[in-house]
């Protein structure tokens, strides 16, 4: 009998609902707090930058379940729901009992994951009268997702794109040029916090706090405009849940079910789409299963940084968020996973860890590729540079499971492919790329002068 590989969901199985985890957690992150006062902010503290819809949601604590409007689920038929694969090739290579499943976020238009909570986003902007929306981007899956939804909900775009990604990734810029969106390399000369960053650091390549500085310096002066943000926050985490509820019913479909579950980690989006929904039954019914975050060895928050509250962007004009962080003002090495390169991760993932309901793992930028080449080798998909993070991990518990003599089933998100980043793997495959080391000295020296108010 021939092995299924793929498993597929009718479109009547598309989610309804998104699960809150944070309605189930029982320790309560830390309030977010005004940058100016250092109270803790309510929902409309958040409006002047965020759609209100968008801003309850962010700090709904009681709400297991939020509905997916129906406009919202529509657009998300476009691709979804995304199937579930059994990597058998990969097994193979390994030569592993383990099982490898991934959750495969590359199908959808803009060939990441991020669309899942853009298309919420722009429809709440939308629903709100807003006409303008601004946000920042790494390596440009979000910015590109954005640019889509804004089409498609009728908003016009303003994109700050970290400039080393800018530089290093065209094509993503071309995506969303053809969106319709405007595209403006970070830092800029278009706003203070850009001239700035300039004026001191003249050849900076920028970062995603800097960017996300920008985005919401421009929709705090443009009228009728909105700020939108792709991950790190608790609504963003909220809309990325369709994938792990979808993977929840696929792997029913396997007769099996995960007892490692792995994303690559920036700021959380895609770990959390997919880990939240299965991490509820490790909370409510003490299932056991690991969740594994896996961020690049140069950006390490999770595995090194500190935990306190610190900002969002490099400026200082989000909230604080009790945060595992590097220091808002880290300047990341220049590796390919752009995506990857920020300084914080967010509030829901960070209680998470200090309450060991998940782990993290840190992959060095070779590692990360040579997972990504094999993958691409055996199951026929060329990786994002940041999904690679993920695979690597996946290679590396799959191969202990070999050590060990144990068969384990790991899911893990293919959380996009790397078609357009094809100017890294070049690299790679010249051997013109290196790994980045980062001393305990640099990260205490960027940390020691936070705020201390966790």
């Amino acid at each position: 009998m021939e092995q299924t590989k793929k498993f597929l969901l009718p479109e009547s199985e598309l989610p309804t609902k998104w699960y809150n985890i944070l309605a189930d957690m029982k320790n309560k992150p830390l309030p977010m707090l005004h940058p100016g006062t250092k109270q803790p902010m309510k929902s409309e503290d958040l409006y002047p930058l965020f759609a209100k819809d968008l801003a309850d949601q962010e700090m709904n604590q009681t709400d297991e379940w939020i509905d997916i409007p129906d406009e919202v689920r529509e657009k998300l038929k476009i691709y979804r729901p995304t199937p579930l694969v059994r990597a058998y090739n990969l097994e193979k290579a390994l030569d592993t009992p383990a099982h490898i499943y991934f959750k495969n976020e590359s199908v959808s238009p803009v060939g990441s994951h991020k669309l899942n909570s853009a298309l919420a986003q722009a429809y709440y902007c939308k629903k709100e009268g807003v006409t303008n929306v601004t946000t920042e981007t790494g390596a440009g899956q979000w910015g590109t997702a954005m640019s889509f939804a804004s089409k498609a909900f009728g908003l016009e775009l303003a994109v700050y794109m970290v400039k080393i990604s800018y530089e290093q990734k065209p094509y993503r810029r071309s995506l969303m040029q053809t969106w319709g969106a405007q595209v403006i390399p970070s830092p800029s000369m278009s706003t203070k916090a850009g001239r700035k960053i300039i004026t001191e650091h003249p050849n900076y390549q920028g970062s995603l706090g800097t960017a996300i500085s920008e985005a919401i310096e421009l929709a705090m002066s443009t009228p009728n405009c909105k700020y939108t943000l792709g991950s790190v926050l608790n609504h963003v985490s909220l809309h990325q849940t369709v994938i792990g509820l979808e993977a929840e019913k696929q792997m029913e479909m396997t007769g099996e079910y995960p007892d490692v579950v792995i994303g690559c980690f920036g700021g959380g989006s895609n770990f959390s789409g997919l880990a939240f929904p299965f991490m509820r039954h490790t909370i409510k019914a003490g299932k056991k299963t690991r969740f594994i975050a896996a961020e690049p060895s140069s950006c390490p928050k999770l595995t090194r940084g500190v935990f306190e509250y610190d900002f969002g962007d490099e400026a200082g004009y989000t909230p604080l968020l009790p945060m595992f962080t590097l220091g808002h003002n880290f300047a990341p090495a220049h590796i390919h996973a752009g995506g990857l390169r920020y300084h914080g991760a967010g509030s829901l993932v960070s209680q998470l860890l200090k309450d060991n309901l998940m782990e993290a793992v840190d992959i060095e930028q070779l590692d990360s590729f040579k997972a990504g080449v094999l993958f691409a080798q055996t199951e026929g998909i060329v990786p994002a540079p940041e999904s690679a993070h993920a695979i690597a991990a996946a290679i590396s518990e799959a191969l202990k499971a070999k050590e060990e003599g144990v068969s384990k089933t790991i899911l893990f998100n293919l959380s996009g492919h790397g078609l357009v980043d094809m100017t890294a793997y070049d690299q790679y495959l010249a051997g013109d790329l290196m790994n980045y080391s980062l001393s305990d000295q640099e990260i205490k020296d960027n940390t020691e002068n936070l705020e201390k108010l966790a």
